[in-house]
């Protein structure tokens, strides 16, 4: 494992990972740029209620996501059934 710098608001944070120094580096970008969009609406809004309100925004982003990804393997299972009942 090691740490890997990113920087985000300004701010220094040391990630300690085995993942790639460029993936991780992005991850910050979009974490950064999350949070400015937060501040750029909201620019008297205290740190914590900022953080939270990107995880927030983040978080929405993945379950949407997810359930898109759940859509369309339901749709692959079905297209998949429908294919192998022509075969048989």
């Amino acid at each position: 494992m090691r740490s890997i710098e990113v920087q985000i608001l300004g701010q220094s944070y040391a990630i300690k990972t085995d993942e790639d120094e460029a993936y991780i580096k992005s991850l910050a970008r979009y974490v950064d740029e999350k949070l400015k969009e937060i501040y750029s609406v909201a620019p008297n809004i205290n740190q914590t209620k900022a953080t939270v309100m990107a995880a927030f925004g983040i978080a929405d982003e993945l379950f949407k996501l997810r359930l898109e990804q759940d859509d369309l393997d339901r749709m692959i299972e079905e297209k998949t059934r429908i294919l192998s009942g022509l075969l048989d």
